[in-house]
């Protein structure tokens, strides 16, 4: 990743200027982090406010102390590990609990933020075909729509409510809170009493930290329509700010963008549009339900879409020609917070006919076949029973404790403490690690291997195998996730 600041050493005094103070009646010392405005530096959601950027100090730290280790298969590429670490480094420090470090961790909450991030990919193209089209059918010069038109706008509104069936599907496994995440039920086991006040703290604080994830995932565009759709998918209309940022939509524009299960009744009665998705499942979208779980077998074209879109892994999706914002993109072209650097995009000439990643082609609706629908309902569907595989990287409990205690680990650094540089690094690993050579290399094979295939045993006419003797499994199973082995 590139610098943000150029120079990488950082004094060891303030940075500023002096200035008259008036009220005062004296000099007054303002350093450079306090001279530009307030709202530039930081960003509210949902009430917090997050940074929006750093300063010399702050990059410096988190390059050395926070950014993952180098020794990992997916170095060089852009994953959401690599946005979650930089969401928790901006956070508020009211954020860095033990128990809110611990649950964005969890690969359940992996998979919904992922999820969420397919379903603002799409969302987002839709709203921006509907401004498009608000100005084509006004005016003077306006467009008659046509039957096409309007079936074409419900196969896409179909579309999106089979992005909006895999985040409701996704969400209700942290709301069934089993395996790892019963410690996160909103009810004790004996008294069955909920604590409101922390659990809705705990609630609006994981809301923030998904919008800014899906924020900085989708090239930090259309904020303001992010937080609200993010805000109406886990709650309702009710709770949605009167802000003049957040768009209207027309009752059409509404019914094409939130599927016909969006029901609006009494507020006591009233259910969040993601439990309303799973309370009306079309028959066709079934197999949805068993997307990432099991293998889909059967001939419903936009199910294996669906399936290989949310399957391949992020380092992967160039191979698919499939954008999901930065996710996949090398390192080399953004900077510390991953914001696009447009000198490396420029000095990598891509073009039309060499574009892996989405820089000069932008993501667009596909029209879809106008009897696409009628062909789902008459496809088949076969029984699905081969089970998907996953594994996760492991957060340890060194690693957690050095988020929650981040704003301890920065006093330490602003007060003195001394940074890392690449001279006490060497002398530092000369020292403690006592490795041979031959060691080095087999555990960096063994890292930069972990998503590749093992060889399969092939049996000879006699009953042999040809394949090597058994060796120690590299993953651990802890619940029903498997983890890499340490």
């Amino acid at each position: 990743m590139k610098r943000i600041h150029i120079d990488t050493a950082v004094p060891n005094y303030p940075s500023g200027k002096w200035t008259w103070d008036e009220a005062g009646d004296c000099l007054k010392f303002v350093s450079h982090s306090e001279l530009g405005d307030a709202g530039e530096r930081y960003i509210d959601t949902n009430g917090y406010k997050f940074l929006r950027t750093i300063d010399q100090h702050e990059e410096t730290v988190f390059r050395q102390v926070y950014v993952r280790p180098g020794a990992r298969y997916d170095l060089e590429t852009i994953g959401l590990d690599d946005v979650r670490d930089l969401v928790l480094f901006m956070m508020p420090k009211e954020f860095l609990t033990l128990k809110f470090v611990t649950f964005i961790h969890q690969p359940d909450v992996h998979r919904l933020l992922h999820s969420l991030i397919l379903y603002f990919n799409y969302f987002l193209q839709l709203v921006e075909f509907i401004l498009i089209r608000r100005d084509e059918l006004s005016g003077d010069k306006a467009q008659v729509q046509s039957e096409q038109t309007n079936e074409v706008k419900r196969i896409w509104s179909t579309y999106l409510s089979q992005y909006r069936l895999l985040v409701a599907r996704n969400y209700s496994v942290i709301l069934k809170s089993e395996g790892d995440l019963k410690k996160y039920y909103h009810t004790k086991e004996i008294v069955h009493i909920s604590s409101k006040i922390k659990d809705r703290a705990f609630h609006s604080q994981f809301l923030a930290y998904a919008t800014q994830v899906v924020w900085i995932t989708l090239h930090r565009r259309a904020y303001f329509i992010i937080e609200m759709e993010m805000n109406r998918l886990f709650r309702s209309e009710y709770f949605l700010m009167n802000r003049k940022e957040y768009l209207e939509f027309t009752p059409v524009e509404r019914s094409l963008l939130y599927g016909r299960n969006c029901k609006i009744v009494n507020y006591r009665e009233q259910r969040s549009p993601l439990i309303q998705e799973l309370l009306h499942v079309a028959d066709e979208d079934m197999p949805i339900l068993w997307i990432g779980e099991r293998m889909y077998r059967g001939s419903d074209h936009r199910i294996a879409e669906l399936e290989l879109e949310y399957m391949v892994p992020d380092m992967q999706l160039y191979m698919v020609d499939i954008s999901h914002g930065i996710l996949g993109h090398p390192k080399t072209l953004y900077n510390t917070i991953l914001a696009l650097d447009w000198p490396s995009v420029r000095y990598s000439n891509f073009s039309l006919n060499y574009d892996p990643y989405y820089m000069i082609r932008q993501p667009e609706l596909h029209i879809p076949n106008i009897n696409d629908m009628a062909l789902r309902r008459m496809s088949k569907n076969l029984e699905q029973f081969y089970k998907i595989f996953r594994i996760y990287e492991q957060a340890s409990k060194a690693v957690l404790m050095n988020w929650v205690n981040r704003v301890k680990v920065l006093e330490y650094y602003q007060t003195g403490g001394a940074l890392n540089t690449l001279e006490n690094n060497c002398e530092l690993q000369l020292k403690s690690d006592t490795r041979q050579v031959h060691e080095i290399v087999e555990q960096f094979k063994d890292t930069m291997g972990r998503l590749r295939k093992k060889k399969a045993k092939v049996m000879d006419d006699v009953g042999h195998t040809n394949a090597a003797p058994e060796e120690k499994p590299d993953y651990v199973l802890k619940g029903d996730d498997v983890y890499f082995a340490e």
